[in-house]
């Protein structure tokens, strides 16, 4: 957990998280995240180790710093490092209480509204993202 790196802890069989980590592998200019699917043996022990349950994933989570995010706090964590996306930090505001309710109903409902692949859809040694 004591990376250079962001490390971004991602459910590998959901399209929006796949997508999700697209867009900001697409904006990472830096290159400072790497992503581990949680379904894959690197991604399994740092899931369960969060409270992740790796087969029945209910969040993602965002190590840095020697520190772990999960649900809305992770992913304004994330958007802070991303160019033109800090300007985020204004939703630090509302109450995680109030954040975390809404990831967790888009949580619930991603693999129904956005789909599920079959098989784990990690991101390329490069770092690039398959279509």
């Amino acid at each position: 957990m004591n990376s250079p790196h962001g490390l971004i802890l991602f459910d590998g069989v959901c399209v929006l998280c796949s997508r999700g980590g697209r867009f900001v592998s697409k904006r990472d200019r830096r290159g400072y995240f790497r992503f581990v699917p949680i379904q894959l043996a690197e991604g399994r022990p740092l899931a369960e180790q969060l409270g992740i349950d790796p087969d029945r994933p209910d969040s993602f989570a965002f190590l840095a710093n020697g520190q772990a995010y999960v649900k809305s706090e992770a992913v304004l964590r994330i958007a802070r490092e991303l160019p033109c996306w800090q300007w985020t930090w204004i939703f630090q505001f509302i109450p995680r209480v109030i954040r975390d309710a809404i990831y967790d109903l888009v949580a619930r409902n991603r693999y129904r509204w956005f789909g599920r692949r079959d098989a784990c859809m990690p991101p390329n040694s490069d770092r690039s993202w398959p279509s």
